[in-house]
């Protein structure tokens, strides 16, 4: 079936793995820049350099391309961007970077593995997206995994602090997941610079107003560049890739991003390699295994819906154009699906989000 079954080829995959290479990269690198950036000061620099980068990139991109064919934000879009910038953008960067400052690079790196974790529970339980026994059998060895690395003798609960805040950033980061499915349909490098200018500059007023001050211009410049491939490229690859996966698949494929970290701050920061951290990375490995060779199929049915986005005319885009519609595709306009029923591989995208 053209145009279908390219919702389940790897193409998306490639997009949220993309994106969790360059977040797992940054958080070593933010790991770096923490004992010489006060940590709310710093993520607004990552924040700042992550929407200004994108903004710059737009800017280049029109210029040289033309236009983009994605749908801008709309006004119903508001709340959604509003709540991901908060818990996202704002709350759960800030926690991730105290937590750095008492917790080994590697072990946040893989401790991070509880965004997805918290992003499929609340898919599944409040926004009610399809899960089955072999998604719950991995997110259940990421658990595990991420309570064995971070055991600490003696602390409350054997759990450090810096643990869980890094646990609670996950957390929050899962909720801006959620939300911003619900928006992944528009513009992701307008979400992404939205975001990014937003929880920057929040995050930097606050930061100053409590006495940081701001590191040399090289520092500056590190963590904007940090931010703009780490936060800003990341979010844009992850925001489109939720369009075609759904936020629990796109969020597991995204639990790659801890090893990436963890590889890089054993190769570069020369931290040990422990018992602990091998027998969490199998655990958490085989999580993530489970859940990117998970297959789904079965006869559903299409409610009928009227909304905009980029598409081109395959099995689920059969409609007809205005004179004032776009040519060429794919092309983003309004346009109406009717009731449809039919069986094919799929993944709860935002045309498959359908009851089981």
């Amino acid at each position: 079936m053209k145009g279908v079954d390219k919702r389940s080829d790897l193409s998306p995959a490639y997009l949220a793995l993309g994106a969790a290479l360059l977040f797992g990269c940054s958080t070593p690198a933010s790991k770096l820049l923490v004992g010489y950036v006060h940590p709310q000061l710093l993520a607004g620099l990552l924040y700042c350099g992550s929407g200004l980068g994108l903004i710059v990139y737009r800017i280049i991109s029109a210029k040289l391309f033309g236009a983009t064919n994605e749908k801008a934000l709309k006004g119903s879009d508001i709340p959604w961007l509003t709540g991901a910038i908060a818990f996202g953008g704002i709350i759960a960067p800030l926690l991730l970077l105290i937590g750095l400052t008492t917790t080994t690079g590697a072990a946040a790196s893989l401790l991070l593995n509880f965004e997805g974790v918290f992003t499929a529970l609340l898919a599944w339980f409040a926004f009610k997206e399809h899960f089955d026994r072999r998604i719950m059998i991995g997110m259940l060895a990421i658990i595990l995994g991420g309570v064995l690395l971070s055991w600490v003798p003696g602390a409350h609960f054997g759990l450090s602090l810096g643990s869980l805040c890094i646990i609670a950033a996950a957390l929050c980061w899962g909720l801006d997941n959620n939300f911003t499915r619900n928006i992944s349909a528009s513009d992701p490098v307008q979400v992404a610079a939205i975001k990014g200018v937003i929880a920057g500059l929040t995050n930097c007023f606050f930061a100053l107003m409590l006495g940081a001050k701001l590191p040399a211009m090289p520092l500056i410049v590190i963590a904007s560049l940090t931010g703009f491939l780490g936060y800003g490229i990341s979010l844009s690859l992850y925001v489109k890739a939720l369009r075609f996966l759904g936020t629990s698949r796109t969020g597991a494929y995204f639990s790659t991003a801890p090893f990436a970290g963890a590889f890089i701050s054993l190769l570069v920061l020369k931290e040990p390699l422990t018992i602990n951290f091998v027998i969490a990375a199998i655990f958490m490995g085989i999580g993530v295994w489970l859940h990117l060779t998970e297959k789904h199929e079965h006869e559903h049915l299409h409610e009928a819906i009227t909304h905009e986005h980029p598409h081109i005319h395959d099995e689920h885009h059969q409609h007809e154009h205005g004179p004032d519609d776009p040519v060429g595709e794919p092309h983003s306009h309004l346009h109406s699906h009717t009731k449809m029923t039919h069986s094919h591989p799929h993944f709860p995208d935002i045309h498959h989000r359908h009851d089981h």
